[in-house]
């Protein structure tokens, strides 16, 4: 079949007239009358040379060939109202999919989302937030933001912010710290790498106590836990600036260990679309500026 000659309306009056089973419910949705609605799919009919209902006294039934056209119909046009949907004041708009580990997030990119959309209102960002376990290919991510050493296969990284681990915790237990060795008496509150704590405390010139507090997937989370007393959380200071500010959060002492970086990455395989570099060279914009201030 000639795809320039395609029966769009006869397709559109199959298709309301198979959700409806009635001619005359599907005229009414299309505002056209029952007699053009039966004789567009009649012509469809004839042109796929096969009957698409069975016409019964009180209504419509497929038939299996129609039965087995409506989901195809119905998909398509689903796309179709979806990808026009996407288009505003004349502009397509184009849908990015992003991961971002939670502490990037609320820590750094979210306060700064406005900026993008203001000088690139035809991109919208969909942020799907993880505790740095993204799948680039089996969640469609153009972009993953993640922390760690910028080691991982098969992927494109480039490096963002420095983010160095220091203790975190409320201020009536910095009040009990005047020294690193202090905290061999709290709850240290730990995430999912094992040795950050002793890594921290090697700096500091303190052995490491065995570790016994509670294990966070979240720096998020784990700091959450020490502002509500449960222990000294270690965590990037930069990525809570606004709980320190409001003294919620207190920096006990003046060390801190770099365990990682966070990094913008994408897969090899991914073509980079104008979208793409767009919020790319927005971001590393922004991850420079933040380094001069």
């Amino acid at each position: 079949m000639d795809r320039a000659q395609l029966p769009l309306n006869a397709l559109r009056a199959f298709e309301a007239s198979a959700r409806h089973l009635n001619f005359t419910r599907a005229a009414i949705e299309l505002c056209v009358s029952q007699g053009a609605v039966s004789h567009q799919v009649a012509q469809l009919e004839r042109r796929l040379g096969t009957r698409l209902f069975h016409r019964l006294p009180r209504g419509l039934a497929l038939t299996d060939d129609g039965q087995g056209l409506v989901p195809v119909l119905a998909e398509a046009f689903d796309r179709v109202g979806a990808t026009l949907d996407r288009f505003a004041e004349g502009r397509f708009q184009h849908t990015l999919n992003i991961g971002v580990v939670g502490t990037f997030a609320t820590g750094w990119l979210l306060e700064r989302l406005d900026g993008f959309t203001a000088t690139y209102p035809h991109i919208a960002l969909s942020v799907s937030i993880n505790n740095n376990r993204a799948d680039l290919a089996g969640e469609a991510l153009h972009y993953a933001i993640r922390f760690g050493d910028g080691a991982w296969h098969g992927t494109h990284t480039e490096q963002l912010v420095c983010a160095p681990m220091t203790p975190l915790c409320t201020p009536s237990v910095a009040r009990r710290l005047r020294t690193p060795r202090d905290l061999h008496h709290e709850a240290l509150l730990r995430s999912y790498r094992p040795d950050e704590w002793r890594a921290w405390f090697d700096l500091a010139g303190v052995p490491s106590p065995v570790l016994r507090g509670p294990i966070f997937d979240s720096s998020v989370s784990m700091v959450s836990a020490a502002m509500a007393g449960l222990g000294v959380a270690l965590a990037p200071a930069s990525m809570f600036m606004r709980e320190i500010a409001a003294e919620r959060l207190i920096q006990p002492f003046a060390v801190d260990v770099d365990t990682g970086r966070y990094w913008l990455t994408r897969l090899h395989s991914r073509k980079v679309e104008p979208a793409m570099q767009c919020f790319r060279d927005w971001l590393v914009r922004e991850a420079m500026d933040d380094r001069t201030e």
